[in-house]
């Protein structure tokens, strides 16, 4: 299997990286320019492509996906160019209950409702990809979280076996844009390009501040939810 290669400006990355050490962290910053999106198109695979979700409380936690409407990654031999995936907040799926759980319905409400993702007003996420950088082995940075039965999982124990690269991009939720760094396993193989990767992400940074915990008036009566959330890609586009 061909693992995507780099030219040119991303030779130019690697080195910087050999020289600065490797770069361990899963970061948030503001928004970045999109890559310049060049060479042959392939159509994202929608029936297999989707966003994996994970939420904390001290009391449990919640999961499930969100899934891909439209999407186009780009390539130019096997180099990655740019990338496009487009997410339906109103398509999100719980996984942890059965849909006729009378409590799915509440959950899902809340979900969508200003006090989340505020669905009615801006019912997709969008993530554009701003640059690629090769994976330097090493261990990955992780938070420190307010520990109870249901402390979040750690950057380090979801990222993806092998990662190939520090993949960078545009996310935009709830009419705001934020810069997202997380490490990614990428292939190219016979026109075919495959993506997966594992993260978390502040919610609070996209306007998610229900029960934001910073606010908690006292953590010891758990009276919060982590404003940590688990992602995970699985992309695949030919």
């Amino acid at each position: 299997m061909k693992l995507l290669q780099k030219t040119g400006l991303f030779l130019a990355a690697a080195l910087m990286v050999v020289a600065c050490g490797p770069k361990s962290t899963v970061e948030t910053t503001d928004a970045q320019d999109v890559a310049e999106a060049t060479g042959l198109t392939l159509a994202v695979n929608t029936e297999t492509s989707k966003i994996d979700w994970r939420g904390y409380k001290p009391a449990g936690q919640h999961f499930g996906y969100i899934p891909v409407t439209e999407g186009q990654v780009f390539i130019e031999g096997d180099a990655l160019t740019g990338a496009k995936f487009v997410f339906d907040i109103t398509g999100l799926k719980i996984q942890d209950m059965q849909e006729t759980d009378e409590s799915y319905p509440k959950l899902w409400g809340h979900l969508q409702s200003a006090d989340f993702f505020d669905a009615s007003n801006f019912p997709q996420a969008v993530f554009e990809l701003t640059s690629v950088e090769p994976y330097s082995a090493g261990s990955i940075e992780n938070k420190v979280e307010f520990e109870t039965a249901n402390t979040p999982k750690s950057d380090s124990e979801i990222a993806v076996e092998n990662p190939t690269h520090w993949i960078s991009g545009n996310l935009t939720m709830r009419g705001t844009t934020k810069n997202i760094k997380f490490p990614a396993y990428v292939s190219v193989e016979n026109g075919a390009v495959t993506a997966k990767a594992g993260f978390n992400i502040d919610r609070t940074a996209w306007g998610l501040a229900y029960g934001d915990e910073s606010n908690a008036v006292d953590k010891a009566k758990d009276q919060f939810i982590y404003n940590t959330v688990s992602v995970g890609f699985d992309i695949k586009a030919n």
